[in-house]
């Protein structure tokens, strides 16, 4: 039998503020999933999520 696809995941972790970035960005933030410094997450992968991460490079960590 055929293994079923697992849904590829991405982690995501908070390594800067988002205090003093716009508020468009500190709500991508909270969107992802993430509450507070050196938070990580895993989302399933797709592009919106993509877009979302692409958005707020600069305040994450991300790992494949």
């Amino acid at each position: 039998m055929p293994k079923k696809s697992e849904k590829k995941t991405v982690r995501v972790t908070l390594v800067k503020s988002p205090i003093g970035y716009t508020e468009v960005q500190k709500r991508t933030v909270k969107a992802l999933g993430l509450r507070r410094m050196h938070q990580t997450v895993e989302i399933n992968d797709s592009p919106a999520v993509r877009g979302m991460i692409t958005k707020v490079i600069h305040l994450l960590k991300v790992e494949e």
